[in-house]
């Protein structure tokens, strides 16, 4: 299409069809599977929401962070703290969790803009060593409660809905995932997103022509810890339990490894990205029980292997969508 051509409706007309198509097989699903898969589905929306930060961030902005997992953590912390400490309404908290971790994600990307790409990397790593043994120590406990973690009572779901407990929050998570998809595409099309890609791309072109580099990183990291605590706040609404030693910095990969597997330049990838990282373990295991970890590590070689730009890129390259 000629530059500064815009699209016709009709042109968007297959794509609002398959969103519209996804959306729908994604609410038949939960009447579909067992209460245990509707489980697995739910926290891996969580997983996507953290991994959509992620992409903004690493993607978009041309940062890196190995610790994203400390985001997620806080953002759960901050929804079981609320409800514990002061009877404060589950669902109050999920924009709380988010605002405060954007807040914490403009004062960490404020020097962490700065930082070259190795040292920056290195910070991050450092975040996600520490974070877990600061809400364990002394300092935390009357807050986090320490290594006992923190237990919490879900409100009831509303009783003129016919479904189940499981079903309700599996669609509270796709709610607030799929508000979050719109409201990231928005972001990444329009000015800020274009300012974004122009740094990642060539930064030093980008400031001659008048961009704030360390501005529009800072606020990328800020989006990506927002959107990273919504996603830890509602993985504890699920579980009804938030403990330090489930965000360790293995975990961290694990959501670096599903940003890259979805496909890191697209906001879509999240998606993707998440259920890859809770699924692709499983299909590990049904592989082989005795030799998960190794063979969970060659489905990655292989899946980067044939879709080195992700799934999301792979299938653009398919249908020559080209990149985001």
């Amino acid at each position: 299409m000629p530059t500064g051509q815009k699209k016709s409706p009709a042109a968007d007309l297959p794509r609002f069809l398959c969103l519209l198509a996804l959306l729908a097989a994604a609410c038949a699903l939960p009447f579909l599977v067992g209460s245990f898969r509707i489980y697995q589905f739910t926290l891996a929306g969580t997983y996507a929401l953290a991994i959509l930060g992620l992409n903004l961030l690493v993607g978009y902005s041309g940062q890196v962070s190995l610790g994203h997992g400390a985001f997620y953590a806080l953002g759960g912390y901050v929804t079981a703290g609320l409800m514990t400490h002061y009877g404060m309404n589950a669902y109050l908290t999920l924009p709380v969790a988010g605002l405060v971790c954007f807040g914490i994600g403009l004062l960490l990307g404020w020097p962490a803009a700065r930082l070259p790409f190795l040292a920056l990397a290195l910070a991050t790593y450092a975040l996600a060593v520490a974070l877990p043994q600061f809400l364990k120590s002394w300092i935390a406990a009357p807050w986090t409660l320490g290594v006992q973690g923190i237990y919490i009572d879900k409100p009831a779901i509303p009783s003129f809905l016919p479904i189940t407990p499981d079903q309700w929050w599996y669609f509270v998570t796709l709610a607030v995932l799929v508000a979050a998809l719109w409201s990231a595409g928005n972001l990444t099309r329009g000015r800020i997103g274009r300012a974004m890609v122009a740094l990642r791309d060539h930064p030093i072109a980008a400031e001659a022509t008048g961009i704030d580099v360390a501005w529009y990183r800072t606020l990328a990291f800020g989006a990506a810890a927002a959107f990273a605590g919504m996603g830890g706040a509602l993985a504890v609404l699920v579980t009804d339990f938030v403990s330090p030693d489930r965000y360790n910095f293995f975990f961290s990969i694990q959501l670096l490894v599903g940003a890259v597997l979805g496909g890191v330049h697209s906001v879509a990838g999240a998606v993707v990205g998440g259920l890859v990282i809770q699924f692709l373990p499983v299909l590990a295991d049904l592989i082989t029980k005795n030799l998960t970890w190794p063979v969970y590590g060659a489905l990655l070689i292989a899946s980067v292997w044939l879709a080195p730009n992700g799934i999301v890129g792979l299938y653009r390259r398919w249908t020559g969508r080209g990149r985001e």
